[in-house]
C-alpha cells in the first residue's frame, strides 16, 4: 500500500515559540522551516510515499517545500490544526480518491525513512491508527486507509484521544525518529542525538548551548 502524507504547517512567524532561547544564532521561523524540509524530504524518500501535500498559509515555506517535491495547499478553514489537517487529507483525495492519507508532522527532523516506512507498512493492517510521540503524550502519525475518514484529533493528549476515536495505536517498536518530534528544547537535544537531517543540522551548526546553558 502507498501513502499520501498531510503535513500541517502553521505561518513560521508564528512556529516553536517554545523553542525560544533554545539556540544562539537561529532564529524561530528558520528552525521551524528547517524541520520541516528535513520532515518532508526525509518522507519523500520513503519507498510506499507516494506524495505530500503540505497545508501552510506561509508563502516562503510553501516555495521551499514544493522545491523538495512536495504539493503545498493553503489552509482554507483557517481553523486550527485539526481543520487543517482534514482539509489537507480532502486535497489529497480529490486528486487521489483511492488513497490512503496520513498526518504527520512538521517537526520530526531526525526522520528516517526506513522507520517511516515500518510505521505506515504496519497503519495498512488498520482501518484508522497512530503513533504516540516520544513523550507518549501526543501523536505524530495518525493514518486512514482508503475508505475511512482521518478524524484528527491533535493537540495536547492526543494519543488518549485518538484511541478513544477507535483509532489502534500501532504495535511498532525501534522508530524513535517518527515519533520525536520538536517542542522544547529537551525535545531539540533528543533529536539531536538520534541524528537530524541536514536543513536542520546546517543551520544549528555552532549554534546550541551547551547542556546547563
Amino acid at each position: 500500500m502507498t501513502w499520501t502524507l498531510v503535513v500541517p504547517l502553521k505561518p513560521l512567524s508564528r512556529a516553536k515559540s517554545r523553542l525560544a532561547g533554545a539556540t544562539a544564532y537561529a532564529p524561530l521561523p528558520e528552525l521551524a522551516l528547517a524541520f520541516a524540509q528535513d520532515t518532508v524530504r526525509a518522507a519523500l524518500e520513503c519507498r510506499v510515499v507516494r506524495g505530500v501535500v503540505v497545508v501552510t498559509d506561509d508563502a516562503l515555506a510553501a516555495g521551499e517545500l514544493r522545491a523538495l517535491g512536495a504539493r503545498p495547499v493553503p489552509d482554507l478553514p483557517g481553523d486550527g490544526l485539526n481543520a487543517a489537517l482534514a482539509h489537507g487529507a480532502a486535497a489529497a483525495r480529490a486528486v487521489e480518491p483511492g488513497t490512503a492519507v496520513a498526518a504527520l508532522n512538521a517537526d520530526l527532523p531526525a526522520l528516517r525513512p526506513a522507520e517511516l516506512e515500518r510505521v505506515l507498512n504496519t497503519a495498512s493492517g488498520f482501518s484508522r491508527a497512530f503513533l504516540p510521540d516520544a513523550a507518549e503524550i501526543g501523536t505524530t502519525v495518525l493514518t486512514a486507509l482508503p475508505r475511512a475518514t482521518l478524524s484528527p484529533a491533535f493537540g495536547g493528549p492526543s494519543r488518549a484521544r485518538h484511541r478513544a476515536s477507535g483509532a489502534v495505536e500501532l504495535p511498532v517498536a525501534e522508530v524513535s525518529s517518527v515519533r520525536q518530534d520538536v517542542d522544547t528544547p529537551e525535545d531539540l537535544r533528543a533529536a539531536l542525538a538520534l541524528g537530524v537531517g541536514g536543513f536542520t543540522s546546517a543551520l544549528l551548526a555552532g549554534s546550541l548551548p551547551g547542556p546547563g546553558r
